[in-house]
């Protein structure tokens, strides 16, 4: 295998997570047990020192039918609203007519809250019921997967956004170049990506899945960016997800890089997060975290606990996998978008519920939407008062 940044063949083997199905492979009862397993390994390129998977689960069986729904979470359709006014104000705040493509739109969400600043809006969304979705809702919606040849059918942009997506590309540089190609001169790319230095901080290994190809530091995606004469000139990191890098992309030599990004470039300088013997730390600790796990849910269940997972995040099925967690430990998965109802989780096969439909709370929720935690506790502060517990595998820093 080649870098899929750089080209080079010096890999190494960071992290095993064994074989395991694609996460957000959500399964009809007469499909359990017949889902296929892949290789989650996690590879380190010792020349350009960009982490990724060695096996690609083509994007046609991960991304055109998938049933991911952005809208589903107030948090992020916040975040969302943060970052459209953040960049409208700060970059195009005076222009008369102002344009923006959205890669990997889902159900346009992102979109609407460029729509209410005056935005001429366009979205690219591989999941065929997800972009009908968002058309529906009022957000012109490509059904397709985004690269070079499907820029060459689309006019130019003031911005581009890709939230949560940049390392999902099978396409990478086909990918980067229509960017380079599509965004006016004075244009802005904002790429939203999780953050590999939080994500080892955090503990935070169920981030690693089948449809992220590629886990990004600053370094790592400057690389990137800059083999396709695009340049990173400021950046925020954001809580979101557990730890997510704003990026701030222009044509090279456009914009000269911020104070902001300069400390960020050192703290994760000083960090190490960026050597191999970092990844073998997060390896070791995801053990320890494994052994927590079980010792916490076995515990509960010797009480005659009922346990419930909440939420039916892909990653959550990383760690449902990854810890061996099953029906004799969680009853099911609850979750609030509608897509997975009856659905099964690849895997472990634990049968989904709706929320709002529940007949009564369990004794106790353990939450695979760890990211949203604030959200969680605040939404559930009656449940809580009734003396369920939520226990949260993973506590981000």
């Amino acid at each position: 295998m080649h870098c899929r940044v750089c080209d080079q063949s010096n890999l190494t083997l960071a992290i095993d997570l064994d074989s395991q199905p694609w996460g957000n492979h959500f399964l009809k009862r007469e499909e359990v047990g017949q889902e296929p397993f892949y290789p989650l390994r996690v590879l380190y390129c010792q020349t350009c020192q960009t982490a990724q998977l060695d096996y690609t689960v083509k994007k046609e069986v991960m991304f055109s039918d998938h049933t991911y729904l952005s809208g589903t979470t107030r948090t992020l359709s916040d975040h969302f609203a943060q970052v459209a006014y953040t960049v409208d104000s700060h970059f195009f705040a005076d222009h008369p007519h102002k344009s923006i493509l959205d890669i990997g739109s889902n159900d346009g969400t992102q979109l609407k809250h460029y729509q209410n600043l005056g935005y001429d809006v366009t979205g690219v969304e591989s999941s065929k019921r997800v972009a009908e979705i968002a058309n529906q809702n009022g957000v012109p919606t490509l059904n397709a997967f985004f690269n070079l040849p499907l820029a060459k059918t689309l006019p130019s942009f003031d911005l581009i956004n890709a939230s949560g997506v940049f390392f999902h590309l099978e396409e990478l540089h086909s990918v980067t170049q229509a960017i380079k190609e599509l965004l006016k001169q004075n244009g802005v790319f904002v790429v939203q990506f999780l953050y590999m230095k939080q994500i080892m901080e955090n503990g935070a290994f169920d981030q690693i899945y089948h449809e992220h190809l590629l886990y990004y530091t600053l370094k790592t995606i400057e690389t990137l960016l800059n083999r396709h004469g695009l340049a990173l000139f400021d950046a925020d990191l954001s809580p979101i997800h557990g730890g997510t890098i704003i990026g701030y992309v222009g044509h090279q030599g456009i914009r000269a890089p911020s104070k902001q990004l300069e400390n960020l470039r050192k703290k994760e300088e000083l960090s190490g997060c960026n050597q191999l013997e970092a990844y073998v730390a997060l390896a070791k600790r995801m053990e320890r975290l494994k052994k927590e796990n079980l010792a916490y849910l076995e515990m509960k269940k010797r009480e005659g606990k009922r346990i419930y997972g909440m939420g039916a995040p892909v990653k959550g099925n990383t760690l449902l996998n990854y810890f061996g967690i099953g029906k004799e430990l969680i009853d099911c998965l609850v979750e609030k978008n509608p897509l997975r109802e009856g659905l099964f989780s690849p895997g472990m096969h634990l049968p989904i519920e709706i929320e709002e439909k529940l007949p009564s709370p369990p004794d106790v929720y353990y939450v695979l939407a760890w990211n949203f935690k604030e959200e969680i506790l605040k939404r559930n502060q009656d449940l809580i008062k009734q003396g369920v517990e939520f226990y949260f595998p993973i506590e981000p820093t």
